[in-house]
């Protein structure tokens, strides 16, 4: 059953395996498998977000769950990070998330000080029609923001299309029409968040990630002053952090890869450039709400518009590309892209830097290049990319991303 898991679980399209009720079925009984470790009750906790095939799934694995003797906890609606407190809350023996990703609890105001208030501040927040439609504006409410909320309409279809965090242009227009302080995206499930400026301008999580490190360290609140990132950090947020002194590691993509090394080396704040960004002090999982939520703090003690705070670091110019292919061999043993990547990797020298990774999920390679001049980047990008579909895939064209 290993291979049915992928970098952050399992995923596919309803009704197409792996993402069958019969699987969901057996996925139940294999969990409650392994928490019959003791002769003690035990309980698994379920939560989903708005998509309607999550009931379907949500039934078939209760009932695998359940022929096994283990109770269930069927929680509805609730974003992934709202689950991951509950199970610890509930001492359940594990908690389950079915969403469609790429109602948050009271706790998350555990992130915004007690002292403070948004009283004045008019927020625009894109609930992306997901898990936090109503709780993420009732909580804003109740901190006294005036509350512009869109995407907060789900009807089990509508998850994440042109909304939310994926698609932050309407939160983007909202903001400006407005006048508004500020813009929150979250995703379906609310493990995630960017933010817009007062400008209209989208700030992402290496940005947001950044103000929150070199806030906490100036403050002696950042563990070891160290930050944990991936590998797909903008070069900017490195040379932010390096300014400050403040240690960056370094992990494959995935929150999951972040949280691994938050707790093994005793970290307290890491996340990714995508707006999955951990507190360790907070919870367990990425948690978007808290990460809006310690922005908007952020922003009311300095009493700076956030396009100001946002300078903390500048960003280099990145061209990701998708290069579709039929194998994953090692990249050093195919000759012809190793050698476009070390030429790439000669012509920035120490001003930028080279990743070409396999997507753990897709048959896709991923190359992303980072420099001081756009133009230069766009080529460098493009030669690795026909090196990579003529040795890789035969095909002709590479895919942008964002």
């Amino acid at each position: 059953m290993g291979q049915l898991f992928g970098t952050d679980g399992v995923r596919g399209i309803a009704n197409v395996e792996p993402m069958t009720s019969e699987i969901a079925l057996r996925l139940g009984r294999a969990l409650a498998h392994v928490a019959k470790q003791s002769n003690r009750r035990h309980k698994i906790l379920i939560g989903k977000d708005t998509r309607l095939s999550g009931y379907m799934l949500e039934t078939a694995m209760a009932s695998g769950i359940c022929s096994m003797g283990v109770d269930v906890l069927l929680v509805g609606p609730l974003p992934t990070p709202g689950i991951a407190f509950l199970t610890r809350t509930l001492r359940a023996d594990a908690g389950v998330v079915i969403s469609a990703s790429h109602n948050a609890f009271l706790f998350a105001k555990s992130a915004f000080p007690r002292y403070l208030t948004l009283d004045g501040l008019t927020i625009a927040v894109d609930c992306g029609h997901g898990a936090a439609y109503k709780v993420a504006p009732e909580v804003l409410e109740e901190l006294g923001a005036r509350v512009i909320a869109l995407g907060v309409d789900p009807d089990g279809e509508n998850i994440n299309q042109d909304c939310g965090a994926l698609h932050p242009e309407a939160l983007q227009d909202a903001v400006r029409r407005h006048g508004a302080h500020v813009g929150v995206a979250l995703d379906g499930d609310a493990d995630r968040a960017i933010c817009v400026d007062e400008r209209g301008e989208v700030v992402d999580g290496d940005e947001m990630m950044a103000m929150l490190a070199a806030e906490l360290h100036a403050h002696g609140d950042l563990r070891q002053g160290t930050v944990v990132a991936t590998v797909m950090s903008n070069l900017g947020f490195h040379v932010a952090m390096r300014e400050r002194s403040i240690r960056v590691v370094s992990t494959p993509v995935g929150d999951r890869s972040v949280v691994e090394e938050m707790v093994r080396g005793g970290y307290n704040l890491g996340g990714e450039q995508s707006g999955h960004i951990v507190f360790l002090d907070h919870n367990t999982t990425g948690d978007g709400l808290i990460t809006s939520l310690a922005v908007l703090a952020l922003l009311v003690e300095k009493g700076r518009p956030l396009s100001e705070l946002r300078r903390v670091m500048g960003r280099f110019p990145q061209v990701l590309l998708n290069v579709p292919v039929t194998a994953k061999p090692d990249v050093e043993s195919v000759p012809r892209l190793a050698a476009a990547v070390a030429r790439a990797e000669a012509a920035l020298g120490d001003s930028g830097r080279v990743l070409v990774r396999y997507s753990g999920t897709e048959p896709l390679l991923r190359i992303m290049v980072e420099g001081e001049r756009e133009a230069q980047i766009q080529d460098l990008a493009q030669a690795i990319a026909t090196a990579a579909s003529d040795a890789l895939s035969g095909a002709a064209a590479a895919v942008g991303e964002g």
